[in-house]
């Protein structure tokens, strides 16, 4: 029978002796029932794993919307400056959840199926990395177009100084 002791992560397999020969039918299909429950007590110990590491994910997320929250009560209250470096840490934040959110998704789908809505290992991080490629590009837009904008305001008031200039 396969065990692990308790804070061990080596297995121990106790062969019971058959009473007919270790080449026999019997003795294989025993080894093969061992050698069963011990990949399935090590797929346990890594399903426990996974679930210990989602309750903490878990956590995480909800401590990250509350922050959302209070910032979205605040947001009237910071200035230009702050909120552009927020931003550029809550984009790369965004993008983040979003590769460990596609993550999940794919390892979440089921294995033995192969099927075209499921993307392979490579189209998925593929696919990851073009939305975190889209999300930097995104942000990059908006920082240019915020200058264009500021630029555009200069421009109008430069020429309104220029026009009051040459009507004295």
């Amino acid at each position: 029978m396969a065990c692990r002791p308790p804070g061990s992560s080596s297995y121990t397999v106790v062969i019971i002796p058959l009473r007919t020969s270790l080449y026999s039918l019997d003795a294989l299909r025993f080894y093969l029932w061992i050698k069963r429950l011990k990949d399935l007590e090590k797929e346990k110990d890594a399903l426990c794993s996974g679930l210990e590491i989602l309750e903490k994910a878990r956590f995480w997320y909800l401590q990250r919307l509350e922050e959302n929250r209070v910032r979205q009560d605040n947001i009237e209250a910071t200035n230009v400056c702050q909120e552009s470096a927020a931003e550029v840490q809550s984009c790369l934040l965004r993008s983040r959840i979003q590769r460990v959110n596609g993550s999940l998704g794919s390892v979440m789908a089921e294995p033995n199926v192969t099927s075209t809505s499921n993307p392979s290992l490579p189209d998925a991080v593929a696919d990851s990395d073009l939305r975190w490629h889209n999300t930097v590009l995104t942000r990059e837009v908006s920082d240019k177009n915020r200058q264009i904008s500021m630029l555009e305001l200069e421009k109008d008031a430069l020429l309104e100084q220029l026009d009051e200039l040459q009507a004295h």
